[in-house]
């Protein structure tokens, strides 16, 4: 029987469409974190159903315990996941769960995978304007070369995920010395903006030949609708092989520049911390580590005994 059984089987993967829902709307998940997550919550469905023989619905899905998630994880393991991508995907799978189960649903908790954590490597300032400039030169069209230099230099200038720039209202116009930002969890925060930052979006709103009005996305694609995140990254992509940059040179690696090129100008963890929107001031404390192998780098080429 369980080799018959297919995903169309198991109702539980209407839960799994509204899992989606859930993550887009009330988490304000980027499309790749739900894509990834729902992916993990088919293939949960689908080993549940292998492993019990039966259908899976919500109730079933209640009843997983901790030997359940260890057998999925270790079929996960065997597909050659690393030690990173199984501990997302027990994240993931988790998090399904406890959406599935409801409010006061209990998880069953197991010890993922211990991973290393890495060290996320800056862009040079120069190199990071260098980028914005040359992404907005790539374009022909003068309204996109003036968004595409506003993204980039809010990336960098404020420290933004990229998938915050995308969800900025228009209703934000005209701006001030700050803007308020929501963030993973939705979690809102004062950003304050530098006068290249917002002289870059005004020129951008002014050429844009799309209306900007509250309620409206402020980042414009070429059609008018919400501009994809997707776009921005293969800007950034060209602009990196032009300039013959890194591969680790990402929009979200303007992210982890911000908050390097500060903490080296003095700036405090805990204002760090809030700049950027962590939770927890362990997320903020990585950058300590940034800084200083920077600082070794720099030792170590400039001391004539290093």
């Amino acid at each position: 029987m369980a080799a018959s059984l297919t995903l169309d089987d198991h109702p539980a993967r209407f839960t799994a469409a509204a899992f989606a829902d859930h993550l887009r709307r009330d988490r304000l998940r980027s499309v790749h974190t739900v894509r990834a997550y729902v992916a993990t919550a088919h293939r949960l469905i689908a080993f549940v159903g292998e492993h019990r023989g039966a259908p899976v619905d919500v109730a079933m899905l209640a009843t997983l315990g901790t030997s359940d998630l260890r057998a999925y994880l270790a079929r996960r393991r065997a597909d050659g996941l690393s030690n990173a991508s199984a501990a997302r995907e027990l994240s993931a799978a988790r998090s399904f769960l406890g959406y599935a189960g409801g409010e006061g649903a209990s998880v069953p908790r197991i010890h993922g995978p211990r991973v290393k954590r890495g060290i996320p490597r800056p862009i040079a300032p120069a190199d990071a304007r260098a980028l914005a400039d040359d992404a907005a030169e790539a374009r022909d069209v003068p309204w996109i070369a003036a968004r595409d230099l506003a993204v980039l230099l809010l990336l960098y200038g404020a420290g933004l995920r990229v998938g915050e720039a995308m969800a900025l209202d228009a209703g934000l116009l005209p701006l001030g010395d700050a803007i308020v930002v929501t963030g993973k969890g939705n979690k809102a925060r004062v950003v304050p903006l530098l006068p290249v930052v917002r002289n870059a979006i005004a020129d951008y709103a002014r050429l844009c030949p799309w209306p900007l009005s509250k309620g409206g996305a402020l980042f414009r694609g070429a059609k008018g609708g919400r501009l994809d995140a997707a776009i921005v990254r293969r800007a950034v992509a060209g602009a990196r092989v032009r300039l013959g940059l890194p591969e680790r040179t990402t929009p979200h690696a303007l992210r982890h520049s911000f908050a390097t090129h500060l903490l080296g100008r003095g700036a405090d963890l805990r204002q760090l911390q809030e700049l950027l929107g962590h939770a927890s001031l362990s997320s903020t404390q990585i950058y300590t580590a940034v800084d200083t192998a920077h600082l070794m780098d720099v030792y170590r080429a400039a001391h004539p005994r290093a």
